[in-house]
């Protein structure tokens, strides 16, 4: 996701993009333990999603207070 779509998007849908990500990455690193996966790059890829979209709520409730 572009960094401009994640603004974006409300606290609550934000909220259920990083647990759908985090459920998302467990699965691609847990078949990626048991089997090479066909793309390695998707599991950095998922890695950095997660941190940007953690980085946006971060500033969110920096600029709330």
């Amino acid at each position: 996701m572009a960094t401009k779509e994640i603004k974006g998007l409300s606290d609550q849908e934000l909220n259920e993009k990083i647990t759908a990500e985090k459920a998302d990455l467990n699965k691609v690193t847990l078949n990626h333990a048991i089997s090479p996966v066909e793309n390695p790059a998707k599991i950095r890829i998922a890695r950095r999603n997660i941190a940007v979209m953690l980085t946006e709520v971060n500033n969110r409730k920096k600029a709330a207070k």
